[in-house]
């Protein structure tokens, strides 16, 4: 049997494919490239989620994700957070917004708020895709995987049944996707992404991938790129107390070694007083210039002005000798 022309498939000479110059190649330069599927993974409690909605903020306001990564493609953000009340979700947005100088009300962020979305079930991935078309977001996010299907995550049929709806949706409508995902207990010893739980179609699905671990302590963060170099792994630190949201406190692998292992309290505290030598210093310009995590460097400054070494005055802390060159 011959199919009409209606039916031939679509093929085009490769020269002539637009290949869309000027079109941005990161969604965000080095973490998640620009409409690309992928995977933010990790194991329980590793703060997978407060990423993703710094990512969600950094694309649709335009200001550098973390504070530190530029955004190349900025754009609405649909999110699905199945494990958050609305509310919940609304309050870390917010947060995160009013330490980064953003305002929530004038950023393009919506937030599915259905108590379930199966993506296994035909109907669930028309009003999916049903929402994409009407937000047109630059960024879906789902969180996490394991709150959107009834499938056996270990068969690959099934798994790729699913991941390729997605992929399909983001063809269709240009958007990158960001599925949170769990990694298995007890890792892997290869690549990261070879750590999530389930199929390996999740790994090889992936355009790109970012991963979550805690080692020594220490949220370290490790990025996997199918067609880019990937950064060095990333030191990060879930900070304040009201206003709580992730920050980078190591960005080299240098310093994402001696954060990673800076239970060496005796190296630290020179480290501060060194810094404390030339002038005074308020905690946050301590914590900048050791590229220390604050819990870390708190309990640094807890013992220094036990031992009389550092005493506070005022927002800074200073060295007893040196408190009258406060600024």
């Amino acid at each position: 049997m011959t199919g009409g022309d209606d039916d031939a498939l679509p093929v085009v000479r490769a020269a002539d494919i637009d290949d869309a110059e000027g079109r941005p190649r990161w969604l965000v330069a080095s973490l998640w490239a620009r409409a690309g599927v992928g995977i933010l993974g990790g194991a329980p409690k590793c703060c997978k989620s407060w990423l993703a909605l710094e990512m969600a903020l950094a694309v649709a306001s335009g200001a550098p994700c973390l504070g530190v990564f530029e955004v190349g493609d900025v754009g609405g953000v649909l999110l699905y957070m199945a494990e958050d009340a609305a509310v919940v979700v609304k309050a870390r947005l917010a947060g995160i917004c009013r330490h980064r100088g953003l305002d929530l009300a004038a950023l393009p962020i919506h937030l599915i708020i259905a108590p379930a979305l199966r993506l296994d079930r035909g109907h669930d991935q028309v009003r999916l895709r049903d929402a994409v078309a009407k937000y047109a977001p630059r960024l879906l996010v789902l969180d996490p995987f394991v709150r959107l299907h009834r499938i056996d995550e270990n068969d690959a049929g099934q798994v790729s049944a699913l991941l390729g709806y997605l992929r399909e949706l983001q063809r269709a409508h240009d958007l990158a996707v960001l599925v949170v995902h769990h990694a298995r207990k007890n890792g892997h010893a290869g690549q990261p992404g070879q750590s999530l739980r389930g199929s390996g179609d999740f790994f090889a699905w992936a355009d790109s991938l970012l991963y979550v671990r805690r080692h020594r302590g220490q949220l370290l963060l490790s990025v996997e790129h199918r067609g880019a170099p990937a950064p060095e792994p990333l030191a990060l630190d879930l900070a304040g107390d009201e206003d709580v949201r992730l920050d980078v406190v190591a960005t080299s692998e240098n310093d994402l070694g001696a954060t990673a292992t800076d239970g060496n309290a005796g190296g630290l505290e020179q480290a501060v007083l060194a810094a404390l030598a030339a002038a005074p210093l308020a905690r946050a310009d301590l914590r900048a210039r050791l590229r220390v995590r604050n819990e870390r460097l708190g309990e640094t400054l807890s013992r220094l002005v036990d031992t009389g070494a550092v005493r506070r005055v005022g927002d800074c802390w200073a060295i007893p000798d040196s408190h009258s060159r406060l600024p």
